[in-house]
């Protein structure tokens, strides 16, 4: 296996501080950490030789297993199978927790526990590594988007949101309105307005007079947000640890596993005590007890609208579930999909769904399905994908413990 170090050209030392956060981190089984206070600013340092690109070999050391389901994911099969092209690594106890693309900068943001990172998509080296040095409120980074206008946000872990915009950095606290400190998704609604997901709550935000227009709590079938997305029709689909809400423009409406979000309990694996089975106190996010994983089927991770419609969410023990706007149905195990827990759904150019679960990746085309997993020449750093994204000209790029795995066709 050829390597090649792409980012010396930075001294991280100086520029990407390890957020304390990281800390919290220990086990790969983490769903997120818990702090109830904000984080305080990170001491120890990244060594530039942590962050590295590993170049794969063409091979396809990866699994699949025939379709078992009935639903049908309308994609466009290729011929051919993807393959791991290349590995970033950011260093064994960094967590990449959030990738966006920035399509007309031509870059890749990647938001971890330690900062930002922004990678050029010509040549894959790294432009440049943020810190609370250059602007950002903490550097335990949770969720990044790129909004229609090219503006960045970042949610962060306890110190609220920031955007970069032309240049310049601007932090947004509780006391401007922002629901909490601890931000974990970003949505663009059809009218051009920012939704944020938080801790305690989701609020709008007008980015053209740069103030909250509402902020939603009681109204929502639960106030922590870890998931935003938007459809043709205008409508906001949120995911939160009970279920789903989803709001028309003028009315709310829930989804929780009562209407069949999430997979049924087949395993009789543990139940968690987390606030998607009805409370709402701070808590734990371990997906794991006593070394077993534990079931929270309403417990939604993330959220993706298809392209043709159907809202998907990913759930805790309950796998990936599907609203085709009547019914819910679910993908587990049983049906192809690495592992239960689902952190992350992207879907294509092609049509083809991607999850990033808690034992891998899996690639879903309608018909059959492919896993990527920790090891191997074609395998991830890590089994714990946070995030996936798809950039339009066919990569796929995942977020894991330990850096960030790049996804082709090409060689």
């Amino acid at each position: 296996m050829r390597e090649r170090l792409i980012f010396a050209s930075l001294t991280l030392s100086s520029a990407l501080l390890l957020s304390a956060c990281s800390d919290t981190d220990n086990e790969t089984n983490e769903a997120a950490v818990t702090q109830s206070e904000p984080a305080p600013l990170a001491t120890a340092a990244v060594a530039a030789s942590d962050i590295k690109s590993v170049v794969a070999p063409a091979v396809d050391d990866v699994t699949e297993a025939p379709l078992a389901s009935p639903l049908d994911a309308t994609a466009t099969v290729r011929s051919s199978l993807p393959r791991v092209l290349e590995s970033f690594g950011v260093g064994d106890n960094v967590f990449v927790r959030s990738l966006a693309v920035d399509e007309v900068g031509k870059a890749i943001w990647v938001g971890t526990s330690a900062g930002v990172l922004e990678i050029d998509l010509e040549s894959y080296d790294m432009r440049a590594a943020y810190s609370r040095r250059d602007g950002l409120a903490n550097e335990y980074v949770f969720s990044i988007m790129v909004d229609s206008q090219g503006s960045k946000w970042f949610g962060t872990n306890g110190g609220g949101m920031t955007r970069l915009r032309d240049g310049e950095w601007k932090t947004f606290f509780p006391m401007h309105g922002l629901a909490d400190y601890w931000v974990y998704s970003f949505g663009e609604s059809k009218d051009g307005n920012l939704w944020v997901g938080t801790w305690g709550g989701a609020n709008q935000f007008d980015s053209t007079k740069d103030e909250f227009t509402a902020t939603y709590v009681k109204e929502l079938v639960n106030e922590w947000v870890y998931g935003i997305a938007s459809d043709d029709q205008g409508r906001m689909w949120l995911g939160t640890e009970g279920g789903i809400s989803m709001f028309d423009g003028t009315r709310w409406h829930a989804f929780t596993h009562e209407d069949g979000v999430g997979a049924p309990n087949s395993s009789n694996l543990p139940l968690s005590q987390n606030t998607g089975l009805g409370t709402r106190e701070r808590h734990d996010l371990s997906v794991m007890t006593e070394g077993q994983q534990t079931y929270n089927p309403g417990y939604v991770f993330s959220v993706q609208v298809a392209a043709n419609g159907d809202v998907w969410a990913g759930t805790w023990g309950g796998g990936v579930s599907v609203y085709d706007g009547e019914t819910w149905q679910s993908l587990t195990t049983e049906d192809g999909l690495a592992g239960n827990v689902v952190y992350s759904i992207a879907q294509d150019a092609a049509g083809v769904f991607w999850f990033g679960t808690n034992k891998g990746l899996s690639r879903y085309d309608g018909k059959a399905w492919q896993t990527f997993s920790k090891g191997g020449a074609n395998g991830l750093i890590d089994d714990n994908v946070y995030a996936v994204i798809a950039h339009p000209a066919g990569e796929i790029w995942v977020g894991t413990r330990g850096g960030v795995t790049r996804l082709g066709y090409g060689q």
